[in-house]
């Protein structure tokens, strides 16, 4: 009978092989410890941990919330579309948006050639809902049903005017790859909740109103120099959520379990040879994907919704890779235990026929949007669970190409967006901040994406400023050397 891998492993490690090694590694550390003296330094990232993985000095105080779904918006919509009502901007179809308030510098190169730069107001009609009287355009109706919920902050604004820095930046703090996505943040300081699902989720969905839409990279929902076990993972819009978690024909459960037990042995046995922390991920990222196998199937089973949850997110909810399917999703995700669900919807980038495309995209998300308060809320979840809608940034109130009546496109603008929160510590029936006649510029209580950042940290017990990790001799964190809290906006 031959031997088992392990056992030719340690028979392979014979005198001359240990002796040999141990020079080689000698001589190595040698000279690295003479080119790094902080080599033999303690772990500076290494810190007691609790029961679910996360750091034991957090939380830093009392958390308002224990969960964040982001509803992101890919594309940059159109914000005088949406919410930021200008009434007066009618009287003004045509005319050229003064340079004193949109200098030429600051246009983009996709319009900067233009002879003309007419203003183009809103075709949409707006409309104030619930008690609290928020404004918004008659494209979202079901948005409008909650709009007590939800605190709108009209005043966004950013530094990137394109689509990868400014949805890198919105993402992971950084206009720079390669930072750490905040729902990896999430997962390094909180631990998971569940045992059999991943801390950070991310889903995609393709808008009907602009098929296509920007590409989205797997780094926006990446763990950067955090260890790779905090990434989030990627459920597929079409065909298996996950890739690979089924066992292939003839590879029973029993068969299963047996080649991970004996592939985790040899991954120790390689660990304590190098030391490699990616090993000890390697291993827990096995076990977790062995238990997706009985967790996934259940979750996306929507069996057991009652038909009238189902009729809320609307007729799309049942079909996979839709952004109704990803929100019920979501809340299947967060009610087991998921920290971070980040859904991306693409089709928002309108250049031209702005009109027939944000009716589409609003066609895609209105509704579910809405449903997922109203389900969460009746589950009793939104008290304690974070939303958050919006893109990476705004559009011009000038129209890029020709203007018509019926007919317009908008081109990038970092100066001013909207979007909404709602949930978990969040003042519901608000509508924060403002900005200039043209929305052009932020006029009263700028809300920077940093500062947008800190305020979920602070909702979730974290003090963005101590939340730190220290990475190439510096300690880095999700708002950099930036951000706020923006406590007007607490409930």
């Amino acid at each position: 009978m031959s031997d088992s891998p392990t056992t030719t492993y340690v028979n392979q490690q014979s005198r001359r092989y240990f002796l040999n090694r141990l020079a080689t590694g000698l001589g190595t550390l040698g000279l690295a410890s003479l080119l790094n003296e902080e080599l033999f330094a303690a772990d500076p990232n290494a810190r007691p941990r609790n029961e679910l993985g996360g750091l034991t000095s957090l939380p830093h105080y009392p958390a308002r919330a224990s969960r964040v779904i982001y509803l992101f918006q890919s594309g940059g919509p159109a914000q005088m579309d949406l919410y930021d009502y200008k009434p007066g901007l009618r009287a003004k179809f045509g005319e050229d948006v003064p340079r004193s308030v949109y200098p030429d510098e600051r246009k983009t190169t996709m319009t900067s050639a233009q002879l003309k730069f007419p203003v183009a107001p809103s075709i949409f009609n707006f409309k104030q809902h619930g008690e609290s009287g928020t404004w918004l355009s008659e494209q979202l109706p079901r948005l409008g049903e909650v709009a007590d919920d939800l605190c709108v902050v009209r005043s966004m604004y950013t530094e990137a005017i394109n689509h990868d820095p400014a949805a890198t930046l919105m993402q992971t703090g950084s206009i720079i790859p390669g930072r750490p996505s905040i729902g990896s943040w999430l997962g390094y300081g909180l631990g998971s909740v569940s045992q059999d699902l991943p801390a950070f989720v991310a889903m995609t969905s393709r808008g009907t109103g602009k098929p296509g839409g920007q590409p989205l990279y797997d780094r926006l929902w990446g763990s950067g120099f955090l260890p790779s076990r905090y990434q989030g993972v990627k459920f597929r819009n079409q065909g298996d959520p996950v890739l690979d978690i089924y066992n292939p024909k003839g590879v029973s459960q029993k068969t299963r379990r047996l080649m991970l037990d004996r592939l985790a042995r040899l991954n120790q046995l390689k660990s304590i040879e190098v030391g490699d922390p990616e090993i000890e991920t390697r291993i827990a990222q096995y076990e977790l994907a062995y238990r997706m196998q009985m967790s996934i199937p259940d979750l996306l089973d929507l069996s057991d919704e009652p038909q009238h949850v189902l009729d809320m997110y609307g007729k799309n909810v049942t079909k996979p890779g839709t952004y109704a399917f990803n929100c019920l999703i979501a809340r299947r995700l967060a009610e087991r235990g998921v920290r971070f669900v980040q859904t991306f919807h693409q089709g928002w980038d309108h250049h031209n026929n702005l009109p027939g495309a944000m009716r589409g995209q609003c066609r895609d998300t209105d509704q579910p949007s809405a449903a997922l308060i109203k389900d969460l809320k009746q589950r009793g979840m939104f008290d304690d669970t974070i939303l958050v809608w919006g893109g990476e940034f705004g559009r011009t109130i000038y129209s890029q190409g020709a203007l018509r009546a019926d007919r317009y496109g908008r081109d990038h603008h970092p100066s001013c967006f909207s979007m909404w929160l709602a949930g978990g510590g969040i003042q519901g029936g608000l509508t924060y901040g403002s900005t200039d006649d043209y929305s052009v510029n932020v006029a009263q209580d700028g809300v920077h994406v940093h500062d947008v950042h800190a305020t979920i940290l602070h909702l979730l017990g974290i003090d963005h400023k101590r939340l730190t990790y220290k990475y190439q001799g510096r300690d880095f964190r999700l708002t950099d050397v930036h951000g706020k809290v923006v406590t007007p906006i607490l409930a």
